[in-house]
């Protein structure tokens, strides 16, 4: 937009003067901020209805992009790069004594999203947006998001992230809009004279689902797409009270229960009142989503049959599976259309993305909590399976197969299963995830739709992730380069050409040390700790989970540990490894990780003899704001997940475009990576695909063999058997037994002496600067191929039929 920088102390002081009775000199960082974010959805709020009422008019067929989470970050600093105003802005705000940084740093993190599911789902909105794709974000309005993390003596504690406390100055509540979701009740079907069925529901519960709406700008243009978060509320009574009670604290409890389901992201589902509120909440968002889509697309007065040609609903991973046996109820109990037509709209409607191969993570539900949770919902899948059945005894003469790949079986509903039958659309989100999905996973549905199958490789937001997180080297860029590279991505690889560039080299170099010595900042004021800028920067940031292999890191370090006790280290550089993660509350063992790493740290730290070496930083609360402090610094990425087990991975592509070397096995798109920056600037280690498969499928694999022959192994166990780490008794135990007599399920112990060479070859490439710096930028120039602008246009294309407007 067009904005001097006198319109805006104009419009900001109107503002703030608007919302709180003070001049600006005298106004709190509460007071600026809000009043910021106020005016900046204002600048916003003229594109957002322009680009409504021309999807209205043109009837532009529209992609509703379910999720469970979208791990949004900080907007106000997004808002003014997308506006093309941040530069007015900070000048404007300096002028009346103001510093922009310090107004943004006010903002929270909105708990929205927990890992890599959920920023991938806010980077696809940001490319949307920027690509002038007609799309729209359907999820909960959490009020408290997963949990804020603590370390207390090293464990992890959760606590409430109330992160609404203050209000959210993005949103807008549509209180004219909500619909109501129906819950337990009767539910059964009544044969009709003309051959039909007749659903009735009774005895149901309602809960009212109250739409927030949060504006999605793109990147200097003129769309601004929708993200429609739903808030779980009462219905409205007359009496004050719970409908149908008349008594306080009964209607009291009713309300809190259904509050409840737009609380917090992943209850604990260890036991069976948090897996009932988690099938509340999937059943809630995508009832309250689906019924709002066809409201909006009844408004446009077209046949109900033709529905599929101007929306498309994905599905982003197993979570929202719900919509299709919700948008099959609707076409039938209210548009009344008949079993076959539904079915054969709704295949048209849908697609899925599968985002993992473990097992754990492809939902399965009881069939009985179903039953009685969404009773009419139950009957539409239970008739989609026998269906599905049926029509698969056609052309398959396997009924083995049949009940392999079937909806129902052994009392529990498979979520995936009904995602693949009922979807004309799976897509894997790697190259090599994808292809172990076809061969391995899924490979009887493969055989069976060969046709729906098809890969999308997951891509970052270049605009959050190198723009927004790292204006120096994107000043750097648009001095060598030019600024093209903005609004397309792949135009970064014109900076290949200065890889050899000593002048260039010393400046990506000078710009990496400045993020360092930033980050260390902020280690110390965090943890009261100092790092050394001079040091190798080696992080490993992520959820935590066994598979990502976190201990594979620690175990690591404590070898590096001994080795410079023993052996004095006179040929290792400096290293401060740096991680960041949250454990799942029920997670034990994950938790242990955790506590095993801060322990090590506090050893390390605090030994004089080592610590010039060797630092540990583990930072609580990893998030989107920590992560634009950590990635820009980060010279050393850590990708070492179990091969076959990372379904793509993103953080990959963020700490590349950033100039990091990464470290990693050949899993998820590490892969791709490779191929695109070339085998002299990735350093990978690990067995591969094939070798891990052979294990999993023929055994051979005795950790207890490694543990015995191999001295390096056999010193870091022992040294944990032994308590060399104090503090930590039960979780060495766990972690041995885990490693030994549980038969080390994600081979840590295997890939340890190829990680630990790996690492070796880490520190003999720091050593040449020349090197060093031309790996940093083949990365960089490299890391357009994995922008999410790229991967929204294919789906777009491949998958939505939806074309892009222009800009």
């Amino acid at each position: 937009m067009n904005l001097t920088k006198e319109q805006f102390i104009s419009d900001f002081k109107r503002t703030l003067m608007r919302k709180f009775p003070t001049e600006v000199e005298s106004a709190s960082d509460y007071e600026l901020f809000n009043a910021l974010g106020s005016l900046v959805k204002e600048y916003q709020g003229e594109n957002w209805a322009k680009t409504r009422k021309k999807y209205r008019e043109y009837k532009e067929k529209q992609v509703y992009y379910f999720s469970i989470e979208f791990l949004l970050g900080r907007l106000l600093g997004s808002n003014l790069l997308n506006l093309g105003i941040r530069d007015t802005v900070k000048e404007g705000l300096k002028e009346m004594g103001y510093d922009l940084d310090r107004i943004e740093s006010f903002e929270v993190d909105p708990g929205l999203g927990n890992g890599g599911l959920g920023r991938l789902a806010a980077c696809f909105m940001d490319s949307m947006a920027s690509s002038g794709i007609p799309g729209n974000g359907m999820g909960i309005r959490y009020k408290y998001g997963l949990f804020r993390q603590k370390f207390v003596d090293g464990y992890q504690v959760e606590l409430p992230e109330n992160w609404l406390r203050d209000g959210n100055v993005w949103e807008y509540r549509r209180a004219d809009e909500p619909v109501t979701v129906k819950f337990y009740g009767d539910a059964w079907m009544e044969p009709q004279a003309d051959g039909s069925l007749l659903c009735h529901h009774t005895d149901y519960e309602e809960v009212l689902a109250v739409p927030y709406d949060t504006g999605v700008t793109g990147y200097e243009n003129k769309t601004t797409n929708t993200l429609r978060l739903w808030s779980a509320e009462e219905p409205y009574s007359s009496t004050g009270l719970f409908p149908g009670t008349t008594d306080f604290n009964k209607s009291l409890e009713k309300k809190r229960r259904i509050e409840a389901i737009s609380e917090a992201l992943y209850p604990d589902d260890s036991n069976f009142e948090g897996r009932l509120l988690r099938l509340r909440q999937e059943y809630f968002f995508v009832s309250a989503g689906i019924q709002d889509i066809v409201r909006n697309y009844r408004a446009l007065n077209l046949p109900i049959e033709d529905i599929h040609e101007y929306v498309a609903v994905h599905i982003n991973d197993t979570h929202p599976a719900l919509c299709i046996p919700e948008f099959m109820r609707i076409l039938m109990d209210e548009e009344k259309l008949d079993w076959e037509k539904a079915l054969e709209i709704t295949e048209k409607t849908m697609s899925y993305t599968n985002h993992t191969i473990l097992s754990e993570a492809l939902e399965k539900w009881p069939v009985d909590m179903v039953k009685n949770t969404i009773p009419r919902i139950y009957l539409i899948i239970e008739a989609l399976d026998k269906w599905k059945r049926k029509e698969l005894a056609k052309t398959v003469d396997d009924e083995n197969l049949i009940e392999a790949v079937s909806i129902i079986s052994g009392g529990q509903i498979r979520m995936a299963h009904m995602c693949i039958l009922a979807s004309h659309s799976i897509n894997g989100v790697a190259a090599l995830h994808t292809d172990i999905l076809m061969k391995q996973e899924l490979k009887d549905f493969y055989q069976i739709y060969p046709y729906k199958f098809n890969n999308k490789t997951n891509g970052i937001a270049h605009r959050r992730w190198l723009m927004y997180a790292n204006p120096e080297l994107s000043g750097l860029l648009d001095e060598t380069i030019g600024t093209s590279w903005r609004r397309n991505p792949g135009d970064l690889k014109l900076f290949k050409e200065y890889k050899r560039d000593r002048d260039i080299q010393e400046k990506v170099e000078r710009i990496k040390h400045h993020n360092k010595e930033k980050l260390a900042e902020y280690i110390y004021s965090a943890n009261g700790m100092t790092v050394d800028p001079h040091s190798i920067f080696d992080v490993q940031v992520k959820r935590l989970h066994a598979y990502k292999r976190q201990l594979l890191n620690a175990l690591h370090i404590l070898h590096l540990y001994h080795e410079i006790h023993e052996n004095g280290g006179a040929d290792i550089l400096p290293r401060t490894f740096i991680f960041g993660a949250k454990a799942a509350p029920a997670y034990y063992y994950a938790k242990e990780i955790i506590k095993f790493i801060n322990a090590l740290a506090l050893k390390i730290n605090n030994d004089p003899r080592v610590n010039d070496k060797l630092k540990v930083v583990f930072l609580e609360n990893y998030g989107v704001t920590l992560a634009e402090k950590i990635i820009p610094s980060a010279e050393v990425s850590e990708q070492i997940s179990t091969t076959t087990k990372e379904a793509s991975g993103t953080s990959n592509m963020k700490f590349m475009m950033n100039g990091a070397v990464t470290l990693a096995t050949l899993d998820g798109a590490n892969v791709e990576i490779l191929r695109e920056v070339g085998d002299p600037n990735i350093v990978i280690f690990g067995m591969n695909e094939k070798e891990v498969l052979d294990y999993y499928r023929n055994g051979g694999y005795y950790s207890k063999d490694v543990i015995r022959t191999n001295p390096r192994v056999k010193r870091v166990l022992d040294s944990l058997a032994e308590g060399f780490i104090p503090g930590i008794e039960s979780e060495a135990s766990d972690i041995i037994k885990s490693l030994s007599d549980l038969n080390d399920e994600y081979f840590v112990l295997k890939d340890f002496d190829s990680y630990c060479e790996a690492q070796g070859k880490i520190n003999t490439l720091y050593k040449d600067r020349f090197i060093w710096n031309k790996i940093a930028i083949e990365n960089i120039s490299s890391s357009g191929a994995f922008s999410s602008d790229n991967t929204v246009k294919n789906y777009a294309s491949g998958i939505w039929g939806i074309r892009t407007m222009e800009r």
